[in-house]
């Protein structure tokens, strides 16, 4: 069975640049040298008022203009995360049409986020970098880290999933990879953008505790770990204000607390007011209307100056932060040339995508497939061929190649076993803001495909969702937590023919399974990129070993979710407001703790090998509040092929004096094993990672007590327990 992604020599290379998380530690590309700032404040002093404004707001779609007086070059931006978007026109969203912007499509962030590898993190960062850095883009608009709060979210595929910690361990090494490559990371969309329905004027009402708890702590990491150079703002409302000039989040958290010395850019149009924007953290304003001297941060920001109504000290802190961006990007001499779509970025692709993929279910052992046994193999469903790079919004990408998981199933199995294909049901293509009617007739693409189950070995039906309006698609949320075109129904004819039927998901969201029962096998192999095809066909064949883990729990129905379980003041709210109702409560939290059984945990992904957990031990057994819990247990491969898997260590504290989630993921670590191989996994824990926002104090703080470790594969498959004591 092929090595599992990366080797652990290479691992263990890429993890020793990379501080532990929690270490302020600066980044060695880290560039906020008194170089730059003295080039940066002279650069100020020699700019006109005029000059200043300028660099505040777009000149183009995607575009900042410098200042050409001084041979100051201006700032190109592209829209990420998962790829270089392609070119656009000045003026408009329309496609610029050129024939020199393809790229290589990378899995979405929800696929990175499985692999609960770091390392794979700064490998994708560093790629992507490197693209946007040959496309002569000087910011990538990406990562997004907005916290998975309801499975019909949109933009759920364009994110790292529902747990915090999990979010800010992977977001630090994709911010350093790319801005290795002196390309700008812009993290988005800051803060509390957890839904599309009504996003740009939803007002979100969540307790400060939730907030610094759950949703913040992934752009805190970007931004104090990582080193982010850029921030979005969020379209949506927080405590009555817009996030893209929202003086709480943006001057008070963000600049003023986390120390944040980079750009503020607005989300395209999140803009609403020339006072607001200029005093309450906005540094560049980005849209879409005409001309692009009408923004709030153009000629009206100007004419407000010159009135005297803002004073020029906060138009200086704007030119300054672009500045700086411009010195780190654009001006930035030791830069890297970057490459473009190369077949080592391609690897990359490919090697995230197969630790990615997670293994739901896989009753019988019908996974991997025994090619032995299986002669006649039917791959149905319109996922097996569609293209899935493009569509979904600004995450759209024109992709150099995709291979579907058609093409890579023939490519790896055609010369053993027969492939025969039918799509059994029909979506539509891909229209941003509109639903588009399937071309085929759905009843007849039905029966074609249960004609072929029949005469079949097995059945790999590839279904899922996809990047049209409604779907996985930025603007506006799915309608329903099922899958759509009549895929639930079409499962369970195909299951009637031939009970050998392995159910692939690709879609960046959790969906409804009625048929779960009754289906042996299940994958959830995500939206996979340039490689898609070629991953899934090694997992499926067995040539690779899945390892993913699945970033956000799967609940066996929508009211089971938290933010359904709350009705419509929670989602997707009322009157104008979203209320957060469940609080810290997001996710496994929720199900741990109300005792909700899901459809799949948290942290949850099966293997073609087993797994045995030694004891946890800790090095001792109390703590003071600034010391490191060390935590080790032996892991052994049980089975008879080699394989990863991932440690994860929640904690909790049955007798907090405040309420608290039964368990919360606190550290792991992705461990590979060749068969019969044991080794020790230590797993540190400082201990003001256990601390909760205290709301009376307006601070961190860390609980004395008993605090129990729980070890397991899983939220809710825990092995092993320890208790240690903070004092």
């Amino acid at each position: 069975m092929k090595q599992h992604a990366i080797t652990l020599l290479s691992l263990a290379i890429i993890l020793a640049v990379l501080p532990a998380h929690g270490q302020n530690t600066p980044p060695a590309y880290a560039d906020a040298s008194r170089d730059i700032e003295e080039r940066v404040e002279d650069a100020l002093s020699r700019l006109t008022l005029e000059e200043k404004v300028a660099l505040c707001h777009g000149q183009s779609m995607f575009s900042v203009r410098g200042v050409p007086r001084l041979g100051i070059p201006g700032l190109w931006m592209s829209d990420g995360p998962h790829g270089v978007r392609a070119e656009i026109r000045w003026d408009s969203f329309e496609h610029a049409g050129w024939t020199n912007d393809t790229c290589t499509a990378f899995p979405a962030l929800t696929a990175l986020a499985a692999t609960f590898n770091p390392g794979m993190a700064y490998l994708y960062g560093k790629a992507i970098g490197e693209e946007a850095r040959f496309r002569e883009k000087d910011v990538l608009l990406g990562p997004g880290v907005n916290i998975y709060r309801t499975p019909l979210n949109g933009r759920n595929f364009e994110y790292t999933g529902e747990d915090p910690f999990l979010s800010s361990v992977m977001v630090v090494p994709y911010v350093r990879g790319v801005q290795e490559n002196g390309v700008a990371a812009c993290v988005k969309h800051f803060a509390l953008n957890n839904q599309e329905t009504n996003r740009s004027s939803i007002d979100t009402r969540v307790s400060d505790r939730t907030l610094r708890e759950i949703y913040l702590p992934a752009f805190r990491a970007a931004v104090v770990e990582g080193g982010a150079w850029a921030i979005m703002g969020a379209y949506n409302r927080y405590a009555g204000e817009f996030c893209c000039h929202n003086e709480r989040l943006l001057q008070q958290v963000l600049k003023d607390e986390w120390g944040f010395d980079g750009a503020v850019i607005s989300d395209w149009g999140g803009t609403h007011d020339t006072r607001e924007a200029a005093m309450k953290g906005l540094d560049i304003e980005m849209g879409t209307r005409l001309p692009f001297t009408a923004y709030y941060l153009a000629d009206s920001l100007l004419a407000a100056a010159l009135r005297g109504e803002i004073d020029e000290r906060w138009i200086d802190d704007k030119a300054r932060r672009v500045l700086r961006l411009i010195a780190r990007t654009s001006m930035n001499p030791g830069r890297p040339w970057g490459n473009l779509a190369t077949a080592a970025h391609e690897e990359v692709a490919r090697r995230v995508a197969e630790e990615s993929i997670v293994l739901l279910k896989n009753a019988g052992g019908i996974l991997p497939l025994d090619l032995d046994r299986v002669k006649r193999v039917a791959v149905i469903g319109e996922n097996a061929t569609r293209v899935l790079t493009t569509g979904g919004g600004s995450s759209e990408l024109k992709a150099r190649r995709e291979v579907s998981p058609l093409e890579g199933l023939r490519a790896l199995l055609g010369e053993r076993v027969e492939i025969v294909h039918a799509t059994g049901y029909s979506s539509g293509a891909p229209d941003y803001g509109r639903v588009l009617p399937p071309p085929r007739d759905a009843d007849s693409s039905r029966r074609e495909a249960i004609a072929l189950a029949a005469t079949a070995d097995v059945v790999l039906f590839f279904g899922g969702l996809n990047k049209n309006h409604r779907q996985d698609c930025e603007g506006a949320d799915r309608l329903e937590y099922n899958l759509p075109f009549g895929q639930d129904r079409l499962i369970e004819e195909l299951l009637a023919v031939n009970k050998r039927v392995v159910v692939v998901l690709l879609s960046g969201n959790a969906v409804a399974m009625p048929w779960l029962e009754r289906a042996p096998a299940v994958v959830q192999a995500w939206y996979l990129g340039s490689e898609a095809g070629n991953a899934i066909a090694s997992v499926l064949s067995g040539a690779v070993n899945p390892s993913g883990k699945l970033p956000f729990t799967f609940p066996a129905r929508l009211e089971d979710n938290a933010a359904h379980a709350g009705g419509v003041a929670a989602y997707p709210g009322e009157g104008g407001t979203v209320t957060y109702l469940e609080g810290i409560l997001v996710g496994y939290r929720w199900h741990d703790t109300r005792r909700v059984k899901p459809l799949f945990p948290f942290g949850h992904g099966l293997s073609y090998t087993t797994f045995a957990y030694g004891k946890v031990s800790t090095d001792k057994k109390t703590y003071a509040r600034d010391e490191v819990i060390r935590a080790t247990l032996s892991l052994r491969n049980t089975g008879k092929t080699g394989g990863a898997e991932v440690v994860q260590l929640y904690a909790s504290l049955p007798s907090s004096r405040v309420p608290r989630a039964a368990k919360e993921l606190k550290a792991f670590a992705k461990v590979m094993l060749e068969a019969g191989e044991t080794r020790d996994v230590t797993l540190e824990i400082p201990a003001s990672r256990l601390a909760y926002w205290d709301e009376e104090t307006d601070a961190w703080t860390v609980e004395p007590g008993e605090y129990l470790l729980q070890a397991g594969s899983s939220s809710r498959d825990i092995r092993q327990r320890a208790r240690v004591t903070i004092r």
